[in-house]
Formats: C-alpha cells, sequence, structure tokens
C-alpha cells in the first residue's frame, strides 16, 4: 500500500487534507496513522463545521480529500454530511464516526460521500486505501464529465445531423441542433420518434427484423456505412449516407450516427453520366455527318495528286476541296454548340470559354 501511496504522489505530489475532527485524541490518531509517510499528506485541521465552511468558501484553500467526523459541537450527522457534501466542491468527503448502524452508513454514501469508515478497528492501511481510492475515483470522475463534455460538443456543436437511438428499440435518445434544422422535426418530436419513422425502407418486414437483430449483436464500438433513404417531415425524400458506431448510453447499448444527405451529390453525379448519355448519341448521330465531307475532301485530293489535271480542272477541285472545308467546319460548330448547350443544361454553373 505505501508503494501505491509513493506512486500516487509521485503523479500527483503532496495529497492536502482537511480533518474536521473536534476530539484531540481522535486527529492525534489520524496524525499517527498518516505520519508513516508524513511527506505525502500536508493536514489541515478545523474542528467545527463554522471554522471547516470557512476554510472551504474561502477561495484560498484547495483540498484533495476530507475527513469528517460526524459528531461536531455545532453540527452532526446526516445533516453535517449535507452541509459539508454541499461545498465541498467535488472533492472527496471520508466520513470517520463511531457510529455502527449498517443503515446509517449506507444512507450516508448515498448523500454523496466517497468513504464510511468506522473508527474503531481503523488501521494505516485502511486510511491510506481510502485516501488512495477516493482522490483515483474523484480523478477519474472528472476525466469522464471532461470526456463527456467533449462528446457533447462535439455532437451539439456538428454543422451535420446527428443521433442517438437505442438498438433494442430503435428510439431516439438524443439529437443535434444540424438534426432538427434538416429534418424540420422538433427534439420532442424526435425524442418520441423511432428511427423507423424517417427512414424508407425497400426490404420486407422479416428481414428488417433480421437486421434489427444482427444489430443488436454488435460489440460496442463496431463501425458500420451505408446509404440509405430518409424522409424529412415535410414528406421530402433524401438520400442519406450513414456512418455510425455502436456505443454505451445511459446504460443502454445504443448507436450514435452521422448523417450526411448526399441527395444533390448523387443528383448531381446522375446527371453527369445522362449528359454523358447524351454525349455519346450525339457522337454516334454525327458521325456519318462529319463522314460525308471528309470523304469528299480524301477524294478531291487523291484526284488533284494521282491525276495529271489541266490547270481549269486543278482550280475546279480547289474550288470542291474549299467547299467540303467549310462544309466539314459548319459540322464541326454545329456539335460543338450541342454538346455546349447540354452542358449548360446540365450544370449552369460550369463556365466554358468560347
Amino acid at each position: 500500500m505505501m508503494k501505491a501511496i509513493n506512486r500516487f504522489q509521485d503523479t500527483r505530489g503532496t495529497l492536502s487534507v482537511l480533518v474536521i475532527e473536534d476530539n484531540p485524541g481522535d486527529y492525534a490518531l489520524v496524525e499517527d496513522f498518516l505520519f508513516e509517510n508524513k511527506n505525502a499528506f500536508d493536514l489541515t485541521h478545523a474542528q467545527t463545521c463554522k471554522e471547516a465552511k470557512a476554510m472551504l468558501t474561502n477561495g484560498q484553500s484547495q483540498f484533495d480529500v476530507i475527513l469528517l467526523d460526524l459528531s461536531l459541537p455545532d453540527k452532526t450527522g446526516i445533516e453535517l454530511i449535507n452541509e459539508i457534501v454541499a461545498i465541498s466542491q467535488a472533492t472527496p468527503v471520508i466520513v470517520l464516526t463511531g457510529y455502527q448502524g449498517l443503515h446509517f452508513g449506507v444512507k450516508s454514501l448515498s448523500l454523496g460521500i466517497a468513504d464510511y469508515l468506522l473508527k474503531d478497528g481503523l488501521t494505516p492501511q485502511m486510511l491510506y486505501k481510502s485516501i488512495l481510492y477516493s482522490c483515483e475515483r474523484k480523478k477519474a470522475i472528472l476525466d469522464l464529465e471532461e470526456s463527456e463534455k467533449r462528446y457533447s460538443n462535439l455532437f451539439h456543436l456538428s454543422p451535420e445531423p446527428m443521433w442517438v437511438y437505442t438498438i433494442d428499440n430503435l428510439c431516439f435518445e438524443d439529437v443535434n441542433e444540424a438534426a432538427i434544422k434538416h429534418y424540420g422535426y422538433s427534439k420532442e418530436e424526435f425524442l418520441s420518434m423511432t428511427i423507423s419513422d424517417i427512414k424508407v425502407y425497400t426490404k420486407d418486414q422479416a428481414v428488417l427484423k433480421n437486421d434489427f437483430r444482427r444489430k443488436a449483436s454488435a460489440s460496442e464500438g463496431s463501425f458500420e456505412e451505408n446509404i440509405t433513404v430518409h424522409r424529412k417531415k415535410s414528406g421530402e425524400l433524401i438520400c442519406v449516407e450513414e456512418n455510425s458506431n455502436v456505443i454505451g448510453h445511459k446504460g443502454k447499448k445504443a448507436k450514435i450516427v452521422f448523417a450526411n444527405d448526399v441527395s444533390e451529390r448523387l443528383n448531381y453525379i446522375a446527371a453527369i453520366e445522362a449528359q454523358n448519355e447524351k454525349l455519346r448519341e450525339i457522337a454516334w448521330v454525327q458521325s456519318h455527318v462529319v463522314r460525308a465531307p471528309l470523304s469528299r475532301l480524301m477524294g478531291l485530293i487523291d484526284l488533284f495528286i494521282n491525276n495529271r489535271n489541266t490547270d481549269e480542272e486543278n482550280r475546279l477541285i480547289l474550288d470542291y476541296l474549299l467547299t467540303s472545308a467549310h462544309e466539314l467546319d459548319d459540322v464541326i460548330k454545329d456539335i460543338s454548340d450541342k454538346v455546349y448547350d447540354k452542358i449548360k443544361i446540365t450544370n449552369p454553373y460550369l463556365q466554358v470559354s468560347a
């Protein structure tokens, strides 16, 4: 146990302990118990509730743990516990008492104290252990609160819709502001609904139930990603990319879901695919129109090169060549105009330089 105290001291330094005890003999006993490792503890003594309250509320004293006797001159018992716990500022309170009633001990623990020790039979090891565990528990609670605060900030300040629902009954447990704005439901409406109320299913009910059983058996931390269809309060259907993770929430197995509306992106991809199909149609239809003047050009060039023509015939061939070239140029311009019109219709924001 002393090694544990030493390790704790290495990470936290000297522990500041407020001992609220009116009996000089009992205070001396606590001093003796902690004297074995005196460098680990800095003791402060208060003999009355009033004196202890002054120390705890003056804004100058910071204590790691409070040792509280329940029989003080100005206050005792449950009333004393409530008073000290209320002003302890989350500092763990360990009760040191001669009361041996089990019911009273359980009642005291329910009021927020960290531990309940009987003075009769108290040993240094018991006191060390209680102090050490109480301080460690406080640190763990503070870490948990900080973690929950970070989670809450990430959840509620996310610009994308997020929610938590329980796996067993699919009920919404929490939603963020982005989900409320995007889907049109109030928070109260969300919390009265299940995930089935916003999802549009294409599977039959039997398969759907098997899906839920599979998800319910997923272990905590299991990640899942899929594309599904949701219905807003207005009735509008949207395509949503869901990223979800199994977590524990208020003692239940739940899923936290990040919902990214990809309707616009999918519609744009579909429009691009439709545009490409139209462009293929244009290319197929226009290909024979291009071939006609191109074939004439090739034939005229062959006549010009491989035949002994008179000057008059050559001038005539050159005129035909020029006419076919202009015709080919007109065909290419026509195809370009049609392609440009298709692009403008599909995406009016796309800038095409002439």
